[in-house]
Parts: structure tokens; C-alpha cells; sequence
């Protein structure tokens, strides 16, 4: 057994026994683990508000070699998730986040751009700074990491770029768009504009300066969600439980 140290956030919690919890965190270095948390439930306990839902922490635990859980030793507060607006979107977008986590990434699959945009993805929750654009860019930095991101450059029957065409559908199955001259009554949908398509393909970059330059308007917002949460239902063969309330 060795002991290990790392940043992550605390996307799950359940109760263990009277005086501990386990916890499901997703750490930069090593991805997703889960570990037991003995004395968390305690009123003085060793880890105070370090293991709320969402905190971004310091941990240190010790790494079982069986399928154990492991055991957290340590855990120092970084940043706590407490929301400066009253917008609910906020805080279920929060909620979201630690549901994609824990449903769309793999115990000991470390992915640390996925991270980081969940970091920075917490703060511009926790700030208020457009709530709606911010769990889109989530969605798409989830999809690229696991390697699902659908295509946005061109239509996936005939390989036409869709620069050179009109309206698209989004052709969930095959993870991509397909142009008007390909389009077929089998996978016919609402028709998503040509300027949504290259906001998609700029925040999927991963480039926070193309992002940021990005002006996207409330339909195209609208688009772009319908086709992220159709990607990420169709890997997970069911909608997100946290999307209903996203969608209220």
C-alpha cells in the first residue's frame, strides 16, 4: 500500500457507518476513486468541510492494491462551491457536473484537462458567469476527454464540410451532423443553424481564448444543448438525472 497526494473534487458521498462516509472524488493525477473517509460524519471530525459535495481539496490517502476501497487520510479545503447567485441553474449545474463525472469517467482513468476544466468550469458556476454557456463547454470538454466529442467539421454520410452547406441535423448515432443533401426521414430533427455549428467546434477546442471571444446568441444556445445532451444520453442510454432541472 502506498500513500498518495493530489487536488481533487468531491463529486459523491454515502454514508458507511455511524461515523464515516465514502466518498467518490475526481482527482487530477489518477481520475475517479472512491475511498473511505472514517470519523467524516463526526461534529470535530479530521476532514471539517473538506469533503462537502463539490469542494475542490488537497487529499492525501493510502492506494489499496485489491478492490478495496481506499482510504482518505487527509483533506484540506482548496475552494468550497458556494454559489454567488440565486439563479438555480447554478447550482444544479453543479450537481451536473459531479453526475457526468462519476457516470462518464472510469476509476483510475486520470484525465487532468478534464480537471482543470472542472476547476474552472466550478468557478464560473460559483460566479455566476453565464451559467447556461458554462455547462455546455462542460459537456463538450466531458465528451472530447472520453473520446465521444461528435464531429462538427463535416456531414458524416458524404464528407462535405459543412461550411459549404445550409441547416444540419445532428445524426446521433454515428456522432456527427449531416448536411440538407443527405438528410433522410429516419433521422430527421429540428434543423441547427450553421453559426451554432462553428460556436460548437470553437468551445470544444479546449482553447479558453477562442472561447471567450465566442458571442452566442440564446437560440444557438439552445441548439448546442439539445445536441450536447443528446450525445451524452445516447453513451449513457439514459438522460441525465440532474438535466430536468437544467431544463426548468
Amino acid at each position: 500500500m502506498s500513500s498518495e497526494k493530489t487536488e481533487a473534487i468531491v463529486i459523491r458521498q454515502a454514508d458507511f457507518s455511524e461515523t464515516s462516509r465514502v466518498v467518490t472524488l475526481f482527482t487530477h493525477e489518477f481520475g475517479k476513486i472512491s475511498a473511505i473517509a472514517k470519523g467524516a460524519k463526526r461534529l470535530n471530525g479530521p476532514f471539517d468541510a473538506a469533503l462537502d459535495l463539490l469542494t475542490h481539496c488537497r487529499i492525501v490517502f493510502i492506494r489499496k492494491s485489491s478492490s478495496s476501497l481506499d482510504i482518505l487520510t487527509e483533506a484540506q479545503v482548496i475552494q468550497r462551491f458556494r454559489p454567488e447567485s440565486k439563479d438555480l441553474n447554478v447550482l444544479y449545474g453543479g450537481y451536473y457536473f459531479a453526475e457526468l463525472l462519476t457516470s462518464l469517467t472510469e476509476e483510475y482513468d486520470p484525465h487532468t484537462e478534464l480537471f482543470d476544466e472542472s476547476v474552472a468550469g466550478l468557478n464560473r458556476l460559483r460566479t455566476g458567469e453565464n451559467p447556461k454557456e458554462t455547462i455546455v463547454r462542460f459537456e463538450l470538454a466531458v465528451l472530447r476527454e472520453i473520446g465521444q466529442l461528435p464531429s462538427f467539421d463535416v456531414c458524416m454520410a458524404c464528407g462535405v464540410p459543412l461550411t459549404e452547406t445550409g441547416p444540419t441535423v445532428f445524426w446521433v448515432s454515428q456522432g456527427g451532423m449531416i448536411c440538407p443533401k443527405c438528410r433522410k426521414q429516419e433521422y430527421q430533427q429540428q434543423p441547427v443553424q450553421p453559426g451554432t455549428i462553428h460556436a460548437l467546434h470553437k468551445l470544444s477546442q479546449a482553447n479558453d481564448e477562442s472561447a471567450s471571444s465566442l458571442i452566442i446568441s440564446p437560440k444557438q444556445l439552445a441548439e448546442m444543448r439539445r445536441i450536447t445532451a443528446s450525445a451524452i444520453s445516447h453513451i449513457l442510454g439514459h438522460r441525465p438525472k440532474m438535466y430536468r432541472y437544467l431544463q426548468n
